[in-house]
This record gives structure tokens, C-alpha cells and sequence, in this order.
């Protein structure tokens, strides 16, 4: 089988970068510590019927595309069958040249599917339809099979306060799987007051979860440190945020009391009040993060749900979010500076969606490195729009420039598909060929052995020494 696209040597333009990746790179395990994908599925270890529900079902990125061709909303989120769904996609692939996702289709068909003597388009479709669906019914293509055939070692998941984490607590009983899947604390719900009637179904949900009443601050704080320490004895080693900015306006305690009380009635709180108790909550979630020696990640910078008719009719993750230009660097120094007055500043990874702020992060996480922990404070990996070949070299450069590359905990797939773990070979290649055009311009030694060294930290050595996971 020829290769017509994706090549044993794709990404990688000179010989030093040919052997940075497949000497050290190829075959290094994969930690993917932040994903949405979910654990339903790996621990009744789904099998998928078809290309279309393992490759096109929640895939925003994927749809967006497919508007942008003309696509109709049927083809995306619609009723049309599985078939059509993925003869729609195959139309616009040839349509995304030069997109990323060009890249990652083709990558995606040669692993795990070892299809790469063809591009999809059009006329290949009902043959690569066939041939994965074959692939789908067999055990080595369910979604634990997945995992083995891409060298997963540990996974995270993205998990709410209140879920049961019923379906961890059964990939954890599992002897026989060897994954280490650990569920990930993504408190947002938490601070979510500007809507008083979602955050007091939430509120009342955390209830049941802790078998406590929350009338109060003291007693939110309470419950949503039992739900801590339960995500803590399942493995859970990462809180997570999405958040437009942080939020760091000073407030106090009987202010903070107060809007709790006045959104527990059912009243609406003032914009002033709503960014004071989401201060408040950042603060104490840094704080709960800090005393169990977990990292805490802030994703930065998103611009959501700006389509508000097929925000009514889709709902959210439909592909209607884009970057926001919001202030960062104010807010986030002084939530940052807050929590390490106080000695209370965890493992922290920062996250930007607007590629204005690559160097405002790389700079930012200097000035709260300690010495305690190598690269305590991560400016994280390209995320959303930045996570393609421009966006990963321009966080290497940035990275590079102002802080440490050696101490990165590198790639993650961020992703709410199985499929996507071919992310983690993309990003080694770029940094690969980075790393190798350097050598190759006598910009780093030529000690393969040096550079190798670095290739494999970033990879995941430096990722399974930071994080601290369980060990099985």
C-alpha cells in the first residue's frame, strides 16, 4: 500500500527531524490529561455501528466546515441517515484544503484504520464507508480497542460536581483493562449565578449528590469539598474552567453570603454581584486544588453561543462559538497573585483562545514559578482554533522564547471523539520538525541524544512525573 498523503516522514522536512520522531518520538505513550470524551462508553466499551457516529456526531469542528460548504443543518445535526451524514462529510473534505482538519481526517483514516493509499472525497467514500465499518464490528476497533491500538497510558475525563462517577469507579474495577482513565473536576455550574433558575436545579442536584441541605454560602462550600474529596479517591489529579477571564474583584465574605442567598430565592443578581461571587468561588476552588496537590487549568478566551436562533434550536457545542477579546492579563494577576499570597496557589495551566495572548501567558506564568515543582505554572498547549500546525509552532515560539520548553507537559486531545488521538502524532511531528530545523540551522547542537531527551519529555514524561496520577 502506497501512502498518497500521509507519509511515514509527513510534517517532517529535514533529516535530523526524521530521526527526532521516529527514534524518539513514534512510539512514546500517550497521557491525554484533558478530553470530553465519555466514560459511559469506555467502560461498556462501546463499539460504534458506523464512520459517521464515531467521526461526525458532536463534531463542531467538522461542522462548521460543512456549513461553510453549503452543507445543510441536516447533514450536521439533523435527521438525515448515517450514510448521508458522512457522504456530506466526504463532499467537503476535498473543500478543506489548507484547514486543519484536511490534515486530521487523513491522519485519522491511516490510524487507527490504516487507510492512507487514498483521499477522501466523493468517490472513495463508499469504499472507505465499507472498509471502517468492517473495522468497527471487531473488538480491536471498540472503544477500549481504540485506546491499546493508540498507546494510550492515561486518560482524563471532564466531569461536573454532581456526577456519580459511577462508570470510573467501573473502569477502575476492571483489572483487565489497563488504561488508567481518571475523571477530571470542572466545577463551572458552580459559579453559574447570572442564570438563578439552571443554578438552583444544579444547586439542588448537588444536594442529593452530598445528602446535605445548601442554603447557604458555608454550606455550598461544604458540599462542593465532599465532592472534591469523592473525585480525589477515584484518581482525579485536574480541576478544569472554562471561563471568558478570570475574576479577581475584591468582595467579602458577607457580600459573597449574600448573592448566594438572593439566587437561592430566586432573584437575579446584579452584574457587580455576579463577578464578585465568581472571584470568591475561583478563589476557593484554587484553594481546595492546592491542599490536595492537584493542578488546576484555565481555559481563556472563548466568545460562546453567538448564534442565538440555532443556540435555541441546537443548544450548545453546536460550532457557533469563536475567540473573545477579552481582558486577560489584569484579572488573571490578580487571582493568581491572591492565591500565592496566601501559599494556597496550586499546579496551574493556562489556556488561551486568542493568539494575541501567546506571549501575555508565557510571561504571565513566570512571575508565579517558585522552584517548588519543575514548570509549576504551564502555559498549555494550542487549544480550539490554535490547536493546528500555525498555532502549535507559534505556542512552541512563545513558550520557547519566555519560559522553559524543556518542562512543558506537551499535548492533549481536547477532544469529544475516540478518534482523535492522532492529535498527540500530529503535535510530535511539528515539534519534531521545530526541534530538527534548529539542529539542521546550527540554532541547537546536533546531539540527537540532547534533543531526543527533550522530544520524549514533552511527549509524556514530563506529563506523568507532573500530574502525580495513582499509580495502578
Amino acid at each position: 500500500m502506497d501512502d498518497v498523503f500521509i507519509s511515514d516522514n509527513f510534517l517532517l522536512q529535514n533529516d535530523s527531524a526524521v530521526e527526532l520522531y521516529h527514534t524518539y518520538a513514534k512510539d512514546q505513550p500517550i497521557i491525554d490529561y484533558h478530553s470530553h470524551l465519555p466514560p459511559v462508553q469506555i467502560a461498556d466499551n462501546k463499539k460504534y455501528a458506523n464512520l459517521a457516529q464515531i467521526w461526525l456526531y458532536g463534531d463542531h469542528y467538522k461542522w462548521r466546515q460543512m456549513r461553510t460548504n453549503g452543507i445543510d443543518e441536516r447533514f450536521c445535526t439533523g435527521n438525515a441517515s448515517d450514510w448521508e451524514k458522512f457522504e456530506a462529510w466526504a463532499k467537503t473534505v476535498p473543500h478543506t484544503l489548507k484547514n486543519p482538519l484536511y490534515h486530521w481526517t487523513h491522519l485519522e483514516l491511516k490510524r487507527p484504520f490504516g487507510i492512507s493509499d487514498r483521499l477522501l472525497d466523493p468517490q472513495t467514500a463508499p469504499g472507505i464507508w465499507k472498509e471502517c465499518n468492517e473495522k468497527l464490528a471487531s473488538d480491536d476497533f471498540s472503544v477500549r480497542g481504540i485506546l491499546k491500538q493508540m498507546n494510550v497510558e492515561i486518560l482524563c475525563t471532564t466531569d461536573d460536581p454532581t456526577d456519580t462517577l459511577e462508570n470510573h469507579q467501573k473502569i477502575k474495577n476492571d483489572t483487565s483493562f489497563s488504561v488508567k482513565v481518571f475523571p477530571t473536576f470542572r466545577p463551572d455550574k458552580a459559579m453559574a449565578v447570572e442564570n438563578p433558575s439552571s443554578y438552583n436545579k444544579w444547586i439542588n442536584l448537588l444536594e442529593q449528590r452530598t445528602d446535605m441541605t445548601i442554603s447557604n454560602i458555608e454550606q455550598l462550600l461544604e458540599a462542593l469539598l465532599k465532592r472534591h474529596d469523592f473525585f480525589h479517591s477515584l484518581g482525579c489529579r485536574l480541576s478544569d474552567h472554562g471561563l471568558e477571564t478570570a475574576y479577581a474583584e475584591e468582595y467579602s465574605h458577607s457580600e459573597i453570603a449574600a448573592v448566594f442567598e438572593k439566587v437561592r430565592s430566586g432573584k437575579q443578581p446584579d452584574s457587580k454581584e455576579i463577578v464578585k461571587f465568581k472571584s470568591a468561588m475561583l478563589y476557593e476552588f484554587g484553594k481546595m486544588d492546592c491542599e490536595k496537590n492537584w493542578t488546576q487549568q484555565m481555559h481563556l478566551g472563548a466568545l460562546r453561543n453567538n448564534n442565538t436562533r440555532l443556540f435555541n434550536k441546537l443548544g450548545p457545542d453546536t460550532g457557533f462559538d469563536s475567540i473573545g477579546d477579552f481582558e486577560i492579563a489584569r484579572p488573571l494577576s490578580r487571582l493568581l497573585d491572591r492565591l500565592d499570597m496566601e501559599n494556597k496557589l496550586p499546579r496551574t495551566i493556562l489556556y488561551n483562545l486568542n493568539p494575541r495572548d501567546n506571549e501575555l501567558l508565557a510571561t504571565m506564568i513566570g512571575n508565579f514559578q517558585d522552584g517548588s515543582v519543575p514548570g509549576k505554572m504551564q502555559f498549555g498547549s494550542g487549544w480550539w482554533f490554535l490547536d493546528q500546525k500555525s498555532g502549535i509552532e507559534a505556542h512552541i515560539d512563545a513558550l520557547s522564547n519566555l519560559s522553559l520548553l524543556s518542562r512543558f507537559v506537551g499535548m492533549l486531545t481536547d477532544s469529544r471523539s475516540f478518534l482523535s488521538f492522532p492529535r498527540h502524532e500530529y503535535f510530535r511531528r511539528i515539534v519534531c520538525n521545530i526541534l530538527g530545523t534548529d539542529m539542521e540551522l546550527g540554532l541547537l547542537p546536533r546531539d540527537m541524544n540532547l534533543i531526543g531527551n527533550l522530544v520524549q519529555d514533552i511527549s509524556c514524561r514530563n506529563a506523568r512525573s507532573y500530574f502525580g496520577f495513582p499509580e495502578s
